[in-house]
């Protein structure tokens, strides 16, 4: 995807936006319905991008009775309910006034996720040399870690109000997955930082769905690879997963689009 074709995906993306907040402020209520849909949507999306086996309905069931469903590995179901408390925190956060990125901040989704599978390592950045499978890329050592994450800080304040958020929210998200900070959970955080951006700067809660879980990893092995590494299918699939995300935000509360296009009516 060249620059061009980019600018053309954030200006579909910030046209729908512009529709979506023409209907706000939306009621307590609502808030609270459309807080509950995107994260029983979410957490099932981003634990099973892992290997997660709740399904969608489990994952409900779970997270809004309180149910286990029998022959479940524990895990599965510790995975879904410690994501949920880490995406009641990442709204939190973005919607917060003041908001700015912090490594605590960061350090604290991560514990909230993994705090009921592995207490010692929840929020601690690792110690040991980590490998992620099915790749040629050796992310940095355990003393890399720090300095990496600080700079990653640093470098997210300062392009928060100056790159599109669609664009930053994949950078952020692509940043933390190269660095791999922690043991395990690194993509379900990652994606958790992704949607905090996205959520702070007004945009939709953006879930990317298993079926595209082999374009998702091979998009992020281009951005890691150790010869003309591009980010370009990255930033495009976040883009096109957030449109998706904004077509749903509007089905539900029966919102016509734009029609932005000359040749077909918008969906």
């Amino acid at each position: 995807m060249n620059n061009t074709e980019n600018d053309a995906l954030f200006k579909k993306i910030d046209r729908y936006a512009a529709t979506i907040r023409g209907y706000r402020p939306l009621s307590e209520d609502e808030i609270k319905e459309l807080d509950a849909y995107f994260k029983i949507g979410v957490t099932y999306s981003s634990n099973a991008l892992e290997g997660n086996s709740l399904t969608l309905s489990e994952t409900k069931v779970l997270l809004e009775d309180g149910i286990t469903v029998g022959g479940k590995p524990i895990r599965d179901c510790y995975e879904a309910t410690g994501h949920a408390r880490a995406y009641d925190f990442m709204l939190t956060l973005a919607r917060s006034a003041d908001f700015t990125f912090t490594e605590e901040s960061v350090k604290h989704l991560h514990y909230l996720f993994y705090n009921g599978i592995d207490p010692e390592k929840a929020g601690q950045y690792h110690t040991g040399q980590v490998f992620i499978t099915g790749t040629e890329y050796v992310p940095p050592t355990a003393e890399e870690v720090p300095s990496l994450m600080a700079a990653l800080i640093d470098d997210l304040n300062a392009k928060k109000d100056k790159l599109h958020p669609v664009k930053l929210s994949a950078y952020a998200h692509r940043r933390l997955v190269d660095i791999h900070p922690f043991q395990d959970g690194n993509g379900r955080t990652a994606r958790l930082l992704m949607n905090l951006i996205l959520v702070n700067k007004g945009y939709c809660v953006v879930s990317i769905p298993p079926v595209l879980r082999h374009d998702y990893i091979t998009a992020l092995q281009q951005a890691q690879r150790s010869k003309a590494p591009s980010d370009a299918a990255f930033i495009e699939l976040i883009a096109n997963c957030e449109i998706e995300a904004q077509k749903d935000y509007c089905r539900m509360f029966r919102i016509k689009l734009p029609n932005l296009s000359k040749d077909a009516p918008e969906r």
